[in-house]
């Protein structure tokens, strides 16, 4: 089983390492970390990643996992970094997206009909895609897989272990990985936080909403001509 995990500049890392902790644990896997060049990579947070394929190496695989993060709304335009998702996804037996990750699989034309969740401070851009707006922490349709923030690709991840080979499997990697959530306080979404934790993250956000809605619109208008160009040409 081969899963291909896009790697870009900005990435928040555990939205990429918590599903390839789960998914490198499946007997047979094989786990590439895929980025437009082998220079290493920096995560929003400092943390330095290396890919071990690029876009011209990389081969088709049965897992396509996007995960987001701040570097994510600088892709959103990028057409090499949009192509190269479009043409993963379209030979992948499940494509999954984590957190904004969801976004660029919005850009790329894949969540056209399509139930799709994504970090709570984001949903509201979904439809800006075509998608179906869903708040589930893990939100499943049919091979596309998409999820909320960060920690909730971990459980995404296990719910893909359990669609393509079994629950036990999955189970066992749960175990393996003793993922059993305890957190030290009440909340972790906006319905369950106090509303000044709530406040307190959107204050946090502030100055990245407009960047991620500028670059939402531009990559909503791209797929809009795109869509309008294959019309055009009988595909």
């Amino acid at each position: 089983m081969q899963v291909n995990v896009l790697l870009f500049p900005g990435v928040t890392q555990l939205d990429l390492t918590g599903p390839y902790e789960v998914l490198a644990r499946v007997p047979g896997a094989t786990v590439s970390l895929v980025s437009s060049s082998l220079d290493p990579v920096t995560s929003d947070r400092g943390l330095v990643l290396t890919p071990t394929a690029t876009f011209a190496s990389a081969g088709a695989c049965d897992i396509f996992v996007v995960p987001g993060g701040p570097g994510a709304d600088d892709l959103l335009t990028q057409a090499p970094w949009i192509e190269f998702i479009a043409s993963q996804a379209a030979r992948a037996s499940y494509v999954m997206g984590i957190c904004t990750g969801s976004l660029l699989l919005g850009a790329a034309g894949l969540l056209r009909g399509k139930r799709a969740s994504c970090h709570w401070t984001a949903r509201e851009f979904l439809p800006a895609f075509g998608a179906l707006r869903d708040d589930a922490r893990v939100c499943v349709d049919g091979h596309l897989l998409t999820s909320g923030g960060v920690t909730s690709g971990i459980d995404m991840a296990l719910q893909a272990v359990a669609l393509m080979r079994d629950e036990d499997t999955a189970r066992q990697i749960q175990l393996q990985i003793e993922y059993d959530p305890q957190p030290p306080f009440p909340g972790g979404t906006p319905e369950t936080s106090p509303p000044h934790i709530v406040q307190r993250c959107l204050e946090a956000g502030k100055a990245r909403y407009p960047i991620r809605a500028a670059a939402v619109a531009q990559a909503a208008e791209q797929l809009a001509h795109r869509a309008a160009g294959d019309v055009a040409g009988g595909r």
